[in-house]
């Protein structure tokens, strides 16, 4: 292959007569400073680790969920409701009653119970529903009074809506049941323990265990991504105070960070080892692994910033506060990857060198060879590698196909366990009132209040409501609203349709008949837009974070079909990974609660994994590049490839699917979501992509797989992160 027709990658190796590795690397003058002042470097990370702590706890957090989106109607529905002073404009607290013998005999222990509430710090008015008689279901046996809050549900303290719930609880008598509902109790209930953070820890701790055989080895990567990750939350909540970051922002933190952190420490950490097998001492063993594993941790965290900004240019809300968290996560775990690691392998180093030692003796006097059954399994491959290439293919294609179908949406109150007041507030709403009772649609009509009778009258007849209320003016009389009660649940699909129905079919005719103009607001239609929106800003999206990564992957391989490979087969995990999830939480499988997939997940999963994915991406093919560089035998460089990295990405990628499959113990739905297609997706990728379909590709291609136009090459900037001395 010609110079100007492949030329070769910045991180080959040095051509004979320099040495055998580069010993002025960026990167290895980094951990060469870390080692010599290991104890300074240590004490810098615990020093700003106590800093974000102690000034994150001092100031507390400002957590605030934003998913306003201007344009749409819903949103233009709630600054006319917010600028005319409609009552629908702020958030409310439901209190349901049930009694089977009728709530009419409790009138006087509720209205007592009520009272007190309406004094209550954060409470604007109270309505009971004994003076409003659509507030009890037909059989008297179900009803619900309305406690209006004085600001949005964000705003309002915990203690305050605490000390509603706990008002409301004490009025349960025998046969009077009182359960609460609303956006505000769902956020002051007890989410419980971190049950799925320290399960991932607790598992990272075994495999990182079984993989090395020792309490330090396995102890330096858990240590560098605990203090990776203490301090980007500590971080993220002194920044949402200046950005908007969504409160469900610090189990996602904590999640994607010890997952990252552990991966991040482990790719480095296992060359280190693997150059101390090699002969090299502690502290030169440090210097060559940050050279050759410290790029592949550069270039993919840098990939997973990239994916992660992308969601910025998204504009939908204070998503774009949990991608910045994120990306500030990851840049910190790559940081303290960087610098605190070599420090601890400095420490540790004699200890863990004699432990590497001893183990390499054991495996060499028992005749074992290091890779010999993944040199075993790329060799399979590579002797039939159009079969592998198409069976592991159509099988992700199979699981990816259900995401075709995928509903987005919002998980509300029906979704809530069932041991929870909002969720048997929820039940028993619908039980008095219909499915469709827990989400409403508002309908503004902006113009007189004949206009808004008018419009009123037409949408009870709409296919698929159930009930219109009256319209309900303004205070100053700009404009009315009326409350429209859908036929179906609010997650049902049917409830989608009316949606769509009521703006694309009866709002227009309304509209030339009345002169007034019809938004279709409320939570359902707000969410209906979000998911919307995601969809239709998903395509450019994808393509801004598939091309800049592929011109990142092009820049350090100097290829072509490096990166466009690694970008396909990145979607098709990606893809699978959703369709699991689609199977799982929208159709109900292994008896999961059906229901939409969160609206804001497949792009910010797809953002992770895209960029997770280009770290067994780099590792692999630079190993496999390096052998090529020093054979030209494209066989024989694969199989050295996978034999050499395939050890550590499956450790790695164990570590990632503990971490995040251990959220499935959460009980929140979202986070459920979220760690199932994280895990999957993982899954796939060390699995089937790295150990099936690159060897397979890559032994189709060739020499072609290096290969790169001539005036690409010319044109193109050498990414040379090593700075290799000569001899």
């Amino acid at each position: 292959m010609s110079p100007t027709r492949g030329t070769a990658a910045s991180i080959a190796p040095p051509p004979p007569g320099r040495p055998d590795r580069p010993r002025g690397g960026r990167f290895g003058s980094l951990a060469g400073w870390a080692q010599r002042h290991r104890w300074t470097a240590l004490l810098i990370w615990v020093a700003v680790l106590a800093a974000v702590t102690l000034g994150s706890g001092a100031v507390g957090s400002a957590y605030k969920n934003d998913f306003a989106l201007p344009g749409t109607d819903s949103q233009s529905a709630t600054d006319l409701f917010t600028k005319h002073g409609s009552a629908q404009a702020g958030d409310s607290v439901d209190i349901v009653f049930k009694d089977s013998q009728g709530i009419d005999g409790r009138e006087a222990s509720v209205e007592k119970m009520l009272a007190e509430v309406k004094a209550l710090p954060g409470v604007a008015d109270v309505r009971s529903p004994y003076t409003d008689a659509s507030a009890v279901s037909e059989d008297g046996t179900i009803g619900y009074a309305t406690v209006t809050l004085d600001g949005k549900a964000e705003a309002v303290p915990k203690d305050d809506v605490t000390a509603i719930i706990g008002t409301a609880k004490s009025a349960e008598a025998d046969g009077l049941r009182i359960e609460l509902g609303g956006d505000a109790v769902r956020g002051a209930e007890d989410k419980g323990s971190p049950t799925a953070e320290l399960a991932g820890i607790l598992a990272a701790v075994i495999i990182l265990g079984l993989l090395f055989g020792s309490v330090v080895a396995a102890a330096v990567p858990l240590i560098t991504a605990l203090f990776a990750v203490g301090a980007a939350i500590g971080l993220i909540v002194l920044a949402s105070h200046v950005f908007t970051i969504a409160d469900f922002t610090p189990p996602i933190t904590m999640l994607v960070g010890l997952g990252v952190g552990v991966d991040y420490a482990l790719l480095i950490f296992y060359r280190y080892r693997h150059e101390l097998t090699d002969g090299a001492d502690p502290a030169e063993a440090g210097r060559r692994a940050l050279d050759a594993a410290g790029r592949t941790v550069f270039f993919a965290g840098c990939t997973v910033i990239i994916a992660l900004l992308g969601l910025v240019a998204l504009g939908l809300g204070s998503l774009q506060g949990v991608a910045l968290a994120l990306a500030l996560t990851v840049l910190t775990t790559m940081a303290a990857s960087l610098v605190l690691l070599p420090a601890l392998l400095a420490i540790f180093g004699k200890r863990i060198q004699r432990h590497v030692l001893k183990d390499a003796a054991r495996a060499t006097a028992k005749g074992k060879v290091e890779g010999r059954r993944w040199r075993a399994l790329a060799a399979a491959v590579q002797r039939r590698p159009l079969p592998a290439l198409l069976v592991a293919v159509l099988a992700l294609l199979a699981l990816s196909a259900p995401a075709l179908g995928m509903r987005l949406g919002f998980a509300d109150a029906g979704n809530d366990p069932r041991t929870t007041t909002s969720r048997q507030a929820y039940d028993l709403l619908a039980e008095g009132f219909g499915p469709g009772f827990n989400g409403p649609l508002i309908v503004l009509v902006q113009g007189d209040e004949a206009a808004g009778q008018g419009v009123r009258s037409e949408l009870a007849k709409a296919e698929g409501v159930a009930t219109a209320g009256p319209a309900m003016p303004s205070e100053d009389g700009a404009l009315s609203t009326v409350i429209v009660y859908p036929r179906t649940a609010p997650q049902d699909e049917g409830t989608t349709d009316l949606v769509h129905h009521l703006r694309d079919d009866v709002a227009p005719g309304l509209e030339r008949e009345t002169g007034a103009e019809i938004l279709v607001g409320g939570s359902v239609a707000a969410s209906q837009d979000f998911a919307d929106t995601v969809s239709q800003r998903l395509p450019l999206f994808v393509a801004v974070v598939v091309g800049m990564s592929s011109l990142l992957l092009m820049l350090v391989f100097r290829s072509v079909w490096i990166p466009v490979k690694a970008a396909l087969l990145n979607l098709l995990s990606i893809s699978a990974a959703l369709g699991v999830m689609t199977l799982v939480f929208q159709y109900g499988w292994f008896g999961a609660q059906q229901g939409p997939i969160e609206a804001f997940l497949p792009v910010l999963i797809f953002a992770i994994v895209f960029g997770l994915s280009m770290d067994y991406e780099v590792f692999l093919v630079s190993r496999i590049h390096e052998e090529w560089e020093r054979s030209k035998d494209h066989s024989l460089a694969v199989r050295e490839g996978l034999a050499t990295t395939g050890k550590v990405i499956t450790a790695a990628g164990a570590i990632m699917i503990v971490v995040f499959g251990a959220f499935m113990l959460s009980p929140d739905r979202m986070l459920q979501q979220f760690g199932l297609g994280l895990a999957v997706a993982i899954l796939v990728d060390t699995l089937v992509i790295r150990c099936l379909i690159v060897p397979a590709v890559m032994q189709l291609l060739g020499r072609w797989a290096w290969w790169l136009p001539a005036p690409l090459a010319r044109r193109l900037p050498r990414v040379a992160l090593e700075r290799p001395v000569d001899s």
